[in-house]
């Protein structure tokens, strides 16, 4: 999926990885998120953008998919739910390394196994 985003137009994946830009301006020094009335063609692009990424993802999910992640509000939300569902969070990689590093280690052939079956059993693993 995510080469597919990006070779529909890497601006959208900036978005689904780092968050929507906001139209904003200035007022007394402070940038503040604009109101519809003073969006121009340029804000508009942006937010386009975002419904665009979000159009994206929604196409490429399931049912079940689509309702787990169609009630959050940014693109980024989305993909962070389903980078958690699908890979897990970072202890949880870390677990599945483990795991896979102590299964391998803890390899042998059996007494009767034939190379084949040994080899299938390694690539399994």
């Amino acid at each position: 999926l995510t080469i597919f985003i990006q070779s529909l137009d890497y601006q959208l994946w900036n978005i689904i990885t780092n968050g929507p830009e906001i139209p904003t301006k200035i007022v007394d020094g402070q940038r503040v998120p604009k109101i519809n009335s003073e969006f121009n063609d340029n804000d508009y692009k942006l937010l386009q953008l975002n419904a665009k990424a979000k159009h994206v993802i929604f196409c490429a999910l399931s049912a079940s998919e689509f309702n787990r992640v169609s009630s959050l509000d940014s693109v980024e939300e989305m993909w962070d739910r389903l980078l958690v569902t699908y890979e897990g969070t970072n202890q949880v990689k870390d677990t599945k390394i483990n795991r896979l590093v102590l299964e391998y280690e803890l390899f042998t052939m059996f007494e009767n196994e034939n190379i084949l079956a040994c080899m299938q059993g390694l690539m399994t693993l």
